[in-house]
This record gives structure tokens, C-alpha cells and sequence, in this order.
């Protein structure tokens, strides 16, 4: 858990806490920025009693290492810890089978395609190897670890990026080693099972559902389409973006992906006169030209807040106005 010794506890720690606390999984806390003049690791310790997580010193059972990413104070120290933790916990891995995985992250390269940061966790993943995840799959056609070099095999536990997935695969997903012999035709059977399975969870109405919908036939759509470096930024975006409503306008998405913006994205946005998100990506001039032309509106930006803010004030614009009368007094005339 990495936490800032800034900041504190936010929303987000306190959310990860839980899920590691359901999970039952032992927490090592980070306590990053310590080389800031406004760092309060104490703060922080204190912070986490609160949620149940007592550090060691204080006598309890939850690791505390403060660092600094930056500069790179005490990531030694954070190591030594994490392979202590894994050494008490007796995490094993058998490495001589099929590797497993999950994708930790994914972006469309202009240059290397659809490439996905995946942590092996059971057995080896090799070059050449038929992958599935999700609704994507392909061969691995390459893989790189942490600090960009080509490696042949990943065992457990390993982090690398890996080239060959036919799309963008989602943040988060599963990722499967399959056997060479296991024809596209079954491959294709897996995916239209998945797309079904996913269609029924998104497509079931509750009653509170049922009548919100009735009752929003009054309200107006604020349309965006959203283009970010990552999937994992996309996936941020979209939920963020898409819970910003008030008792007019609702925010709807209506295409998100990964990658740079394309004529196609464009011509979408003016068709469904949509709101254009470039997230973390530059623009070409090109496309910029085309923005102007079919006059487009383009939401450029690095930090997400900014984002969340920019349409928030563009839904609330969206209001119709109101008037109201207000009692002021009274004459009489004589």
C-alpha cells in the first residue's frame, strides 16, 4: 500500500485497505514523499490505526517503510521487506506449466501495437506462446522486462510487457497461456461466451432502474468520447466522467479507448455532437486542423481532476434556467 506522507489517508487507501482486509492479505505500507519538507510519516501510522492497521513499532503487525520514490531512499529497505513477508506467508509458485497472469496495464504503441504490462503469477510465460485475455488474444511476439530489455521467458512473480495481443486487452483481466493446437475457431467460442456473459450482467434492470428511467426521460445527455495513453486511464476516465450528473444532465459515453485520436473518432464526435477527451496523449496537427473544420469541442489534459472539473461546469451549463419569484412587499395605493 503506498501512501503519501504528504497527503495522508485518502478515499482510494482507505478502499484498498478493505479489499486487502476481504482478501485476508498481509499489507506492507510505503510511505512515500518523506523527502518533502511537509512530510508527516507519524501523521500517516496514526492515520492507519484508525482503519485497523496498527505498524509494527507501535505493536502491531502491519509493516511501515518510508521511502522516497524520487530519490530513491529506502527502496532497498522495501525489498527486503517484501521478500520477508513472502518468505513468512510461504508464497510458492509452480513455474513448470502454463503461465497465468493478469494484465496490470495496456496501451495501443504506434509503433509496437497493442502492448500489455502483465505480472506472470503461475508458471513460465515464453516468446511464441498463444495468449488469451478477455475478449483479445494473439501470440507473444516479444517481451520486455522493467527496464525495457528483451526477455525470452517470465516466471512467477515477474512483471513484463508483452507484444502480440490482437486488441487492447483490459486492465485487470485474467491472462491465459493455451496450447498452439487450440484452434482460433475455439478461441472465437470462448470470446462470444465472454461478450455474453458480459452483456447480461450490464443489461439487467432493477426496479429502482426501471423507474429512474422513467423519471429521466426530462433529463438531457452530455455526450464524450474519451481517447487516453493507457486502458487503465480510460477505464479511471470513463467512471469518473460517466458519475457526474445532476437533476438535468447526465454524462454518457459514447466510445472510450486507448490510443491516439483518429478521423473516425472525429467524425463520431460531430455526428453525436459529442465531447472530444484526449487524456495524456499528444494531438497531431492534422487532427487538430480536423477538430477546427468539423468543429469539435477538445478537452486536452494531463491530470484527471482537470478533466472531472472541465465537464462538471459543461453539464451544469447545460441547465436551462430557472426563474423564481420573490416576495418583496407591499403598498397600497391611497
Amino acid at each position: 500500500l503506498v501512501v503519501a506522507a504528504d497527503d495522508g489517508i485518502m478515499p482510494q487507501t482507505i478502499e484498498s485497505i478493505n479489499h486487502a482486509k476481504a482478501a485476508n492479505i498481509p499489507i506492507i505500507v510505503a510511505i512515500n514523499k518523506i523527502d518533502k519538507p511537509t512530510a508527516n510519516p507519524e501523521r500517516v501510522k496514526q492515520e492507519l490505526t484508525e482503519h485497523g492497521l496498527v505498524p509494527e513499532e507501535w505493536g502491531g503487525d502491519a509493516i511501515c517503510v518510508p521511502i522516497s520514490a524520487k530519490h530513491g531512499m529506502g527502496m532497498d529497505e522495501l525489498k527486503k521487506m517484501i521478500l520477508l513477508v513472502a518468505e513468512m506467508e510461504d508464497l510458492k509458485a509452480n513455474p513448470n506449466k502454463m503461465a497465468t497472469g493478469t494484465v496490470i496495464e495496456a496501451e495501443l504503441d504506434k509503433n509496437r501495437g497493442a502492448v500489455a504490462t502483465v505480472l506472470v503469477q503461475s508458471g513460465t510465460l515464453k516468446v511464441g506462446d498463444s495468449i488469451m485475455s478477455g475478449i483479445t488474444y494473439g501470440k507473444v511476439k516479444a517481451m520486455f522486462d522493467e527496464n525495457g530489455k528483451p526477455v525470452k521467458k517470465a516466471g512467477p512473480s515477474t512483471p513484463v510487457a508483452v507484444m502480440g495481443f490482437n486488441d487492447v486487452p483490459n486492465s485487470g483481466d485474467a491472462v491465459y497461456a493455451v496450447e498452439e493446437s487450440l484452434s482460433k475457431q475455439v478461441i472465437q467460442e470462448r470470446i462470444n461466451k465472454i461478450k455474453q456473459e458480459r452483456a447480461k450482467q450490464t443489461s439487467g434492470v432493477s426496479a429502482d432502474d426501471f423507474m429512474s428511467r422513467i423519471h429521466e426521460g426530462n433529463l438531457k445527455s452530455l455526450n464524450i468520447i474519451i481517447k487516453a495513453d493507457t486502458q487503465g486511464s480510460v477505464e479511471a476516465l470513463r467512471a469518473s466522467l460517466e458519475s457526474i450528473r445532476n437533476e438535468e444532465v447526465k454524462v454518457v459515453c459514447i466510445h472510450s479507448a486507448a490510443g491516439g485520436i483518429t478521423e473516425s473518432d472525429l467524425v463520431l464526435a460531430q455526428t453525436t455532437g459529442s465531447v472530444m477527451i484526449a487524456f495524456n496523449i499528444k494531438t497531431p496537427n492534422k487532427m487538430m486542423q480536423m477538430v477546427d473544420s468539423l468543429k469539435v469541442e477538445l478537452i486536452e489534459s494531463r491530470i484527471i481532476y482537470e478533466v472531472v472539473d472541465q465537464i462538471t461546469r459543461l453539464s451544469k451549463g447545460m441547465m436551462a434556467i430557472k426563474y423564481e419569484e420573490k416576495y418583496v412587499g407591499s403598498a397600497e395605493v391611497r
